[in-house]
């Protein structure tokens, strides 16, 4: 029997598939969801109970399955992480939405393989880039400025504010994801993917008491949009898709994980064309080409 008729080849051929499919499509789309979602739902409060939600559902599946709990440790790194990603990167997206359109936010966190290539170098031990990487770094920061100054020739009120939060969640994120990479988390990639959610989805909730946001939805209510726009992000955009991730961390190679840094964000601007007719000026258009050229120069193979 050959390598190609292995059926546990072809069941890890078809489970890479589904999960990059889930990351690029369904992350992509989640740019439009928290969109609609902060019309009604204050930002800290939705991406809370969206992690919580999500974190406590996969977690009970993994010990139903018999997936052993994790140790303290492991609960200790998983919480750096988490706040990292989900409670700094994720919770500072999900607040600057309320002002920035999806198709702008969803460029403007395509940089981040850009942080990542920095704060690897950076990191103790971490070695300079190649001249590629230098060059993908330099033509990304070139899109990132033109991409800023550009926002404002938007369909929609831009904050710098809220601009400087996006710029801001793709560093802290980056950081997360560096620290996920090297640090002794759990073996098993979906719990520490719950584990993450868990923790990080708590800190959200702390941050939305102390800003009062339940007392805010206690005044005003919520809309069915945006209840089904969070119903959404807690299924798919975090229950499978970050899920997906987790596992695509360790089952395949960060050069390949890291094209979804340029399919995410062509979906999100396709999906908030159709859907919220945003539409960008041609300043963050050329941002945004050089931003995309930038990650594929330093992500695909050389001889590609």
């Amino acid at each position: 029997m050959s390598e190609d008729d292995d059926p546990d080849n072809s069941r890890n051929r078809l489970l890479m598939m589904l999960a990059f499919t889930a990351v690029y499509v369904i992350w992509g789309s989640t740019y439009l969801a928290i969109r609609v979602g902060v019309r009604a739902w204050p930002p800290f409060l939705m991406s809370g109970v969206r992690f919580v939600t999500a974190g406590s559902l996969l977690y009970a599946l993994l010990r139903a399955r018999g997936v052993r709990a994790p140790a303290r440790a492991e609960w200790g790194h998983a919480a750096i992480a988490g706040l990292l990603m989900l409670a700094g990167g994720n919770g500072l997206v999900t607040f600057a939405e309320q002002q920035v359109p999806s198709n702008l936010t969803a460029l403007l966190v395509a940089g981040v393989p850009l942080h990542m290539a920095l704060l690897d170098w950076a990191r103790p031990g971490g070695k300079p880039p190649r001249r590629r990487v230098v060059v993908g770094i330099g033509v990304g920061a070139a899109g990132m400025a033109l991409l800023v100054s550009g926002g404002r020739a938007t369909s929609h009120e831009v904050s710098a504010l809220a601009i400087a939060a996006i710029l801001l969640s793709g560093v802290v994120w980056a950081a997360g994801s560096l620290y996920a990479r090297y640090g002794a988390l759990n073996a098993h990639p979906v719990m520490a993917a719950a584990q993450e959610m868990l923790v990080g989805g708590a800190a959200l909730l702390l941050i939305s008491a102390a800003r009062g946001e339940p007392g805010v939805v206690a005044r005003t209510g919520v809309t069915t949009e945006s209840t089904l726009a969070l119903v959404y992000l807690t299924i798919f955009g975090s229950l499978v898709a970050f899920s997906a991730f987790g596992w695509l961390v360790k089952a395949t190679t960060p050069a390949r994980l890291s094209t979804v840094a340029y399919v995410n964000p062509v979906v999100a601007v396709v999906l908030g064309w159709a859907i919220l007719d945003e539409r960008l000026g041609a300043r963050a258009i050329a941002g945004a080409v050089l931003i995309v050229c930038a990650v594929l120069v330093m992500t695909l193979p050389k001889r590609a």
